[in-house]
């Protein structure tokens, strides 16, 4: 099966560097709009058979014009949303950034017991997500899959499911506003990355440190050391 995870177009929120994960969130902005009608062009090679999106507003933005031009329904689906911020919702600090990343990624390590400061734990944030996978797995689709989500949920699920992804890996490679990853596997026997962002991603990763908070600032912690500025959801 071969997946494409697709974030969605930019957002205000982006652009005010804001943690903004609630339902249902906000519209695109014109270069959003503009990034989300730039999708069927940018698939075009692709033969998608289902597409996906979550429940915020955004990423049905963003799946609207790919689906009209390939003439097939948007599913909806609440598993595939941004990773809850909980307490730490609409803040743009790089404190509460810090946070966000560091627990993310910790559950992409293993760490799915630790809980999002007043939101949800990793156990609960990736079975969501798999959920969805599962979903479009059993429906036997003879083409590829689109899942329009979210910056966070797609860089923490793939380090979490590719084998061949490190968090280090997923911490370093921004996924900007469309950006695609492209995964291939099943539920069953795993996935691998075959390309993320454009760049062909290695059988095995190297272990990177780097990254750039959800709410785009620079973020050190102990886990993940010195990052570069870049939007993260």
């Amino acid at each position: 099966m071969r997946l494409l995870l697709i974030r969605h177009g930019q957002t205000p929120s982006n652009v005010g560097h804001f943690l903004d994960t609630a339902r249902p969130g906000p519209g695109l902005t014109d270069l959003g709009l503009r990034q989300a009608a730039a999708l069927p062009g940018a698939l075009a090679g692709e033969d998608i058979a289902a597409l996906y999106a979550s429940t915020l507003t955004r990423t049905q933005l963003t799946a609207a014009p790919l689906a009209a031009e390939r003439g097939i329904e948007v599913r909806i689906r609440d598993g595939i949303r941004e990773l809850s911020a909980g307490d730490l919702e609409m803040r743009a600090d790089e404190d509460a950034a810090r946070q966000y990343l560091t627990t993310a990624f910790a559950w992409s390590a293993g760490d799915i017991a630790r809980r999002m400061p007043g939101g949800e734990s990793g156990t609960e944030a990736l079975a969501r997500f798999d959920s969805v996978v599962a979903e479009a797995a059993a429906a036997g689709e003879p083409g590829t899959v689109a899942l329009v989500s979210h910056g966070a949920a797609i860089r923490v699920w793939t380090a979490a499911r590719a084998r061949n992804v490190t968090v280090g890996f997923a911490a370093e490679h921004r996924l900007d506003n469309t950006g695609v990853v492209v995964v291939e596997g099943s539920p069953d026997s795993g996935w691998t990355a075959l390309s993320w962002a454009g760049t062909v991603v290695p059988e095995v990763t190297a272990s990177g440190a780097a990254d750039g908070g959800p709410a785009g600032r620079t973020l050190w912690g102990p886990e993940l050391g010195p990052a570069a500025d870049h939007p993260f959801d």
